[in-house]
């Protein structure tokens, strides 16, 4: 009778083991995962800086642009 229920633990905790394995990949693939969403989150702000300052830069351009048309529609009208 013993020794049916040493089998039976020895099955428990062959399974705990198993489950505690399980669980321990599932978190290096959870860490490895959680790093490269880590580095797809930083270079997606990077991306977003280089675009604001694209777009910073390009909203300059358009109102060196528009002064001088601006200029150029004044002397057009002098004439």
């Amino acid at each position: 009778m013993s020794f049916e229920v040493f089998e039976k633990l020895e099955a428990k905790v062959q399974q705990a083991i198993d489950t505690i394995t399980l669980l321990q990949m599932e978190i290096e693939e959870l860490k490895e995962k959680n790093n490269t969403l880590s580095q797809e989150v930083q270079n997606a702000s990077g991306n977003h800086e280089a675009l604001v300052r694209e777009n910073q830069q390009l909203k300059e351009e358009q109102h060196v642009w528009q002064d001088r048309l601006r200029a150029l529609l004044g002397k057009m009208e002098e004439v």
